[in-house]
């Protein structure tokens, strides 16, 4: 998977972004067997950006972690069943996703990880979500959050839900 990384806010050089988000989209691509040409535009911005788009795309005027944006809609009709991931041939550009510094610095110090890791899990959610994948019922959060483990763990990622349950 190719990631076209854009960085507005500075303070994202203080970890190789590019890097995570390649290990991110290749994580997701391999436990999910999709096509190599897949295209994925991140963002790197600050706060304030991102409550700029939450506010235009989601009506929530305040800053976020990570926002994704899916080329098309591919999510399941059945909970808890597989999106309709793309195959070889279809469009490669999957989507776009936007990560503020600020609110991903704060998440990590507060739940006492290294940014690094805390930001990997957000590309590879974010990553899920261009695929799909999403949380709004109980069945499809127990399979994003499944597979984000799965590829998390091989990484060397510890599950980032395990002090949620």
């Amino acid at each position: 998977m190719n990631v076209d990384c854009l960085i507005e806010e500075t303070r994202w050089h203080a970890v190789d972004l590019d890097a995570l988000a390649v290990k991110a989209a290749a994580g997701v691509a391999a436990r999910l067997q999709l096509p190599a040409d897949l295209e994925i535009s991140l963002l790197a911005c600050n706060d304030a950006r991102i409550a700029e788009l939450n506010a235009d795309f989601r009506g929530k005027p305040k800053p976020t972690n990570v926002l994704s944006w899916p080329s098309e809609e591919r999510g399941a009709r059945t909970a808890g069943d597989m999106p309709m991931l793309p195959q070889a041939g279809d469009d490669p550009e999957i989507g776009d996703i936007a990560i503020a510094f600020e609110t991903c610095a704060r998440e990590a110090d507060e739940g006492g990880k290294a940014l690094d890791v805390h930001v990997t899990h957000l590309l590879v959610h974010g990553c899920l979500h261009l695929l799909g994948f999403d949380h709004e019922r109980d069945e499809d959060a127990a399979l994003m959050e499944g597979l984000e483990t799965e590829i998390l763990g091989k990484m060397g990622i510890a599950d980032p839900y395990s002090d949620h349950h």
